[in-house]
């Protein structure tokens, strides 16, 4: 089937003050439910001895139609979309327990090598079992490239911890949204849903690695670009509006 199916319910850990759904719990789901896919189809991490590679995810876009409430079931779809050598693309549908879709999201990937931490070539074979399906959830193409704004309102500094990694030995993805809503100004973190949530991962971060986050109000959005403290590398951007 090239639309996978799986259900999750919302926890404790997965809600604000509202009692509503985190977007760090979002992208948690989402994250999980294409796990599961590649799982079901022996492509996933129980598999990476046997395959050579690992999945990386290299962008978001989620938006929030309405935002579940706490202990409520949801359903989630998810199937591969179009894919090249070097990129492929996952598309997500959440739904609600009347049936009611609540959340899209698009996401992009790629695949390393776990010999030598290079990214490698997408081949038709590793792709066919996933059954690739035209249907997108936005209307219009998405590129998954935010650019660095040219003014910073905000700077906050930060030491990654070991509680911030992952199998692969670098920060996990959904940490970096975490570091994004500390950088947030006290009343735009209070006072604020963000039901649109973009996230460019461009290059990884490491146990110990000393970061800046640095925020910028443009308009109705709020962007974090996150780098290194000497401003060469460039870590991640994560808008929210």
């Amino acid at each position: 089937m090239a639309i996978y199916k799986c259900k999750s319910r919302i926890g404790l850990e997965d809600v604000g003050y509202s009692n509503k759904i985190t977007n760090k719990a979002i992208i948690k789901i989402l994250e999980n439910a294409g796990g599961m896919h590649s799982e079901s189809l022996n492509l996933g991490l129980n598999s990476i001895e046997i395959t050579g590679f690992s999945w990386i995810l290299l962008g978001w876009k989620v938006k929030v139609i309405v935002r579940p409430r706490y202990n409520e079931e949801l359903t989630v779809n998810t199937w591969g979309r179009e894919s090249n050598r070097a990129f492929t693309y996952r598309d997500y549908e959440l739904y609600d327990e009347s049936g009611n879709l609540c959340i899209i999201a698009t996401s992009k990937w790629a695949i390393v090598d776990i010999k030598n931490g290079h990214l490698a070539e997408i081949t038709p074979e590793l792709i066919e079992p996933y059954k690739c399906e035209e249907k997108k959830v936005f209307n219009s193409d998405y590129s998954f490239k935010l650019k660095e704004p040219e003014t910073i309102d905000r700077e906050i500094r930060y030491k990654v911890q070991r509680r911030d990694i992952d199998i692969n030995k670098h920060v996990h993805n959904l940490y970096y949204l975490d570091f994004a809503y500390e950088a947030l100004p006290e009343e735009i973190y209070e006072n604020c849903e963000f039901n649109n949530i973009e996230i460019m991962y461009k290059r990884q971060t490491k146990l110990n690695d000393e970061i800046k986050c640095l925020y910028t109000k443009d308009g109705e959005q709020n962007i974090v670009t996150i780098k290194s403290i000497d401003d060469n590398l460039l870590h991640a951007i994560i808008k929210l509006y």
